[in-house]
Parts: C-alpha cells; sequence; structure tokens
C-alpha cells in the first residue's frame, strides 16, 4: 500500500482517498468485507473525480466497472487502445469486489449465526493480497495517468489552469513553499531557488505544482484536513 501512498503524496489533489487505504489495511485481517467495501470505493471515488475533472458524464448508479470504463475514456485512452482492453478487463476486479463484498459482509441481505461466526474465512489469505494488491495496482495507475497526462497538456500549452497566466513574482506563498523544501542551488557564481529554477525550466511543471499547492491551502482553510 505504500506505492499508492507515495503517489498520493506526489499528487496532493487525491490526499482524502488515504482513508480509504488506512481502513483497507486495518480491516485486512480481521474483517475482510470492510477491506474489500473500501477497495471498491476507492475505485470509484478515483474514477468518479476523473471524470468530473474532464467533464464526462456519467449515468445515475453506475458500477464501479463502468465509473473506471469511462474514467479511462476521459483520460484519453479510446476503444482502440490496447490499454483501454486492458481496463476493460481490470474493472472486472472493481464489479467482482461488489460481489464479494455481497458475499461476506455481515450486512448483506442478513445472515444465520453459522454464516456469520465463518464469513471472514470464505477468502483465504492468498486470495485476499491479490484482490487488494490488484486494486491499489489499478487505482495507481489511474491517477499516475490522468495526471501525467494532463501535466503534458500543461507542459504544450493545450490547457491553461483558469485561463491564467501565472506571474512568479506574484506567487511568494507558493515560491516560499517551494524553495523550503528543495532549497538554493549553486552553480559556480550563480545560485538560484528551486522555484525560480521550476518555473524558467519547465513552466508547465510550475504551474501543476502551483496548482496542488492551492488545493492543498484550500483544504486546509475549509478545516478539510
Amino acid at each position: 500500500m505504500e506505492r499508492l501512498r507515495s503517489t498520493i503524496v506526489q499528487y496532493g489533489r487525491w490526499s482524502e482517498i488515504g482513508i480509504y487505504i488506512d481502513r483497507m489495511e486495518a480491516h485486512f485481517e480481521s474483517d475482510f468485507s470492510i477491506a474489500v467495501e473500501n477497495a471498491k470505493a476507492l475505485l470509484e471515488t478515483i474514477g468518479k473525480e476523473i471524470c468530473k475533472d474532464k467533464n464526462v458524464e456519467l449515468s445515475n448508479n453506475p458500477t464501479v466497472g463502468a465509473v473506471i470504463k469511462k474514467a479511462f475514456i476521459a483520460i484519453g485512452y479510446n476503444s482502440e487502445d490496447l490499454v483501454n482492453k486492458i481496463s476493460t478487463a481490470l474493472s472486472t476486479i472493481g464489479q467482482e469486489l461488489g460481489t464479494l463484498r455481497n458475499l461476506i459482509s455481515p450486512t448483506s441481505h442478513g445472515k444465520s449465526l453459522e454464516e456469520l461466526k465463518e464469513r471472514n474465512n470464505k477468502v483465504d489469505l492468498l486470495t485476499r493480497e491479490f484482490l487488494i494488491d490488484s486494486t491499489l495496482s489499478v487505482a495507481r495507475f489511474m491517477i499516475r495517468a490522468f495526471e501525467e497526462r494532463k501535466y503534458s497538456e500543461l507542459r504544450d500549452g493545450s490547457l491553461e489552469i483558469d485561463g491564467k497566466t501565472l506571474n512568479y513574482t506574484e506567487e511568494e506563498d507558493f515560491n516560499e513553499f517551494w524553495d523550503q523544501t528543495y532549497g538554493e542551488f549553486e552553480m559556480g557564481d550563480y545560485s538560484y531557488t528551486a522555484s525560480e529554477i521550476l518555473y524558467g525550466l519547465d513552466y508547465g511543471a510550475y504551474e501543476l505544482e502551483h496548482r496542488n499547492f492551492s488545493e492543498l491551502e484550500d483544504e486546509l482553510e475549509s478545516g478539510v484536513i
């Protein structure tokens, strides 16, 4: 789960999904139905956020499989792409998570006392690891594919943030944050801060990191974090 946590740290906008990872980890052995429920919710949340960002409409109460397929289309993979074919197969994992949740959940359709007692033993440890690892891999791929394609759009100028061009001298808060994080670089008689280098050499990356910083600041101010 640490690889997905690292991805979340890299792309701050996804920090909220950490709650799903925490719950999956906490209940992996004690109550796997809760881990499965949060695995399913993890994929749904990522897929819905991608669709929302790309203005791709979803039907009312879509299945998790449908959400994943739509998310891949929103990212930019068309039906002819190999990755989209793979995503169709991966979406089956999401669909099966829902089926499995219904099978082992203590509140699904009610269960006899014996069924309630044995429900957590219906899925062996190896299968649990496969299901959760598969879910985490899909989640991480979706986030990275979405963010990296958006980053590419920023770099080639096909995407603007709020239709504005950032002025370096006016972004003191972000520059200070970036410089405190990465410091200053000396080259002979010359010295440049990290924010100056990022702005000057890769403006698209500067905009992307600025957006992530702004989103985090908004969440802190609103009390979400």
